[in-house]
């Protein structure tokens, strides 16, 4: 090259100053390379309660982690137990909750219960002095979730977490940066869903056992398809949207799993927020096809989100973006979309090129990074990523459209709802 003409890495370290320009370096440290950090402080010491299939995989992480040491586990089945002290040799065992929240050796408590019990235990933790992350739903009623929420703000010394593990999602938080500044344009609608065959039915020795695993399929214990899972989904947009929804309508059917269930295997939900912005959330059972996605959808661009891969798609009049001549391109729905890659930032300021020069998938898991800002906040005293309101406001939104869904209604949500007090 001559010398009149920039070299590939001044022109990558230009789009990595724009860049900055945006978003603070603050923002661009803290949002994309937040599985770098090293733990602060000495491991928390946690007590899980519930080591069902997603409890395993909590323990399974925090084994991973240098900012966790489990010292005690707590389920009512004894071989659940046995199987969580394989992952967690040197941590104490109780049937009994109360015990694990007694032990002097737990400073923390991870409730992975089913949503029904959250209640009862994550009371009990705060009323001893412990920290609480707590799995989403926060409750299958309003009145338990309020309880939650309100406990939770009343101790404010606690380090509370709702278990919305997009909030930490490194991807979600590099991408968020981009929505601040106007990228979507106007927000026009929100496309989600979630699709996978299986049954949510689980077989046990005995009938007990079974009818305790199986507290999904019930409508008298389950929030369903719309509550246990659509929730991630709600979240992301009120997160995004900086709102609350203001009503929902839906429609739901028990299409294929006719085996005694009374909750619907098939679900679609519309969830309005201000300004005419209507999400649409359908969810099934039945069939597998496109798994899991959300999509926001606005003047100027739209973003396809899924757990690890992102896209920018643009409208064709849309303004010209400074950083897009060299970000990395893919084919998306017969569009032509940017990927937005969650290291992109640091891998342009080496003169390298997003996506080919790095991962292109973020290297840890929303649930590790999760519960390392959990840990993070405990040791430094920071703001949870998921506070007890986010996971109240999800939680009651979720609530009331799964009614909505079932009575094939609309429920108008009253503000008044989302209000601690």
């Amino acid at each position: 090259m001559s010398n009149d003409t920039p070299s590939r890495r001044d022109f990558l370290k230009t789009a990595a100053a724009s860049l900055l320009v945006v978003f603070s370096e603050e923002e661009i440290i803290k949002g994309a390379f937040r599985q770098d950090e090293k733990p602060v402080g000495p491991p928390v010491k946690y007590g899980v309660i519930g080591l069902g299939q997603w409890g395993k995989e909590i323990l399974s992480t925090l084994a991973r982690s240098q900012a966790a040491q489990v010292t005690a586990l707590s389920d009512t089945y004894e071989q659940a137990l046995t199987k969580g002290k394989e992952i967690a040799p040197k941590a104490a065992t109780f049937a009994d909750y109360r015990k694990l929240i007694e032990s002097p050796d737990v400073e923390a408590v991870i409730i992975a219960t089913p949503t029904p019990t959250h209640k009862e235990i994550a009371l009990a933790a705060i009323q001893a002095g412990k920290h609480v992350y707590c799995e989403a739903p926060l409750a299958t009623t309003v009145e338990d979730a309020r309880a939650i929420a309100v406990a939770a703000q009343a101790a404010p010394k606690l380090k509370f977490q709702s278990g919305l593990q997009g909030r930490s999602n490194s991807l979600y938080r590099h991408v968020l940066k981009f929505v601040k500044t106007g990228v979507l344009g106007t927000p026009a609608q929100v496309t989600a869903q979630w699709n996978k065959k299986q049954s949510w039915r689980r077989m046990a020795a005995s009938p007990e056992r079974e009818r305790d695993l199986n507290w999904r399929l019930s409508k008298a214990t389950s929030a369903g398809l719309i509550g246990e899972i659509g929730i991630h989904h709600l979240d992301l947009v009120n997160w995004y949207l900086k709102s609350q929804p203001v009503a929902a309508s839906g429609y739901s059917a028990l299409v294929s799993w006719k085996d005694g269930r009374d909750v619907p295997d098939t679900v679609q939900a519309v969830i309005e927020y201000p300004n005419n912005v209507r999400m649409v959330f359908s969810s099934t059972l039945v069939s597998s096809f496109s798994e899991s996605f959300t999509v926001f959808q606005g003047s100027n661009s739209s973003l396809m989100m899924r757990e690890k891969r992102s896209w920018l798609i643009k409208e064709a009049d849309s303004p010209l973006l400074g950083w897009e001549v060299y970000a990395r391109k893919e084919e998306v729905h017969n569009e032509t979309g940017i990927a937005m890659v969650a290291d992109a930032t640091k891998i342009i300021e080496a003169g390298k090129e997003p996506g080919k020069d790095g991962p292109v998938e973020p290297t840890q898991t929303p649930l590790y990074l999760a519960l390392d800002d959990f840990a993070r906040a405990i040791r430094t005293d920071a703001a949870t990523p998921a506070s007890a309101l986010d996971g109240y406001v999800a939680t009651i939104a979720t609530i009331k459209a799964n009614e909505a869904a079932i009575t094939g209604s609309r429920i108008a949500f009253d503000k008044s709802w989302f209000e601690l007090k």
